[in-house]
């Protein structure tokens, strides 16, 4: 009967077995420090005439510096309206205004024609570092004006 030593291990594994563990303990430390968190969401709704959706990418960072938390938040929208209608029901608008308005934030934006519309979609997007984080659970007002007539509805998540 054979009997083999698993024990002993080459000097060339031994440090190489080293800077694994060291590699280890350098993530471990740093994913410590900080940590990020993504807030991807997608808002959609709809009225008669109109459908929009609402694109929110975040990341919140939290750190520890001397001893003290940190947080910082940088993030980013899109946000998309459409006409469910033709371009030639559109025809006679000659200013088209529409917001949108969030717990902490919104835009307005005003289009002025001096022809017809040639597009259906319309966009606004942003952007900013520190502002406050738009929540998974949020309801999003929009309210859209064009010609003589006036709608409002609301977007909510639909990525949960």
């Amino acid at each position: 009967m054979k009997v083999e030593k698993f024990n002993s291990i080459t000097l060339r594994e031994e440090v190489t077995l080293k800077k694994i563990i060291m590699l280890l303990i350098v993530i471990l430390v740093l994913t410590a420090c900080a940590k990020r968190v993504s807030n991807d969401y997608k808002f959609k709704g709809e009225s008669e005439h109109w459908e929009a959706e609402y694109v929110y990418r975040g990341t919140e960072i939290w750190k520890k510096d001397n001893g003290d938390r940190t947080y910082s938040n940088e993030d980013n929208y899109q946000f998309l309206l459409k006409y469910k209608g033709s371009l030639e029901e559109l025809s006679s608008i000659r200013k088209l205004e529409y917001a949108h308005k969030t717990n902490s934030s919104g835009g307005e934006t005003t289009k002025e024609f001096d022809g017809p519309p040639e597009e259906l979609l319309f966009t606004a997007s942003g952007a900013s570092e520190g502002g406050t984080k738009i929540n998974e659970d949020e309801v999003i007002q929009v309210n859209v004006k064009w010609g003589d007539l006036e709608e409002s509805f609301e977007l909510h998540n639909k990525s949960k």
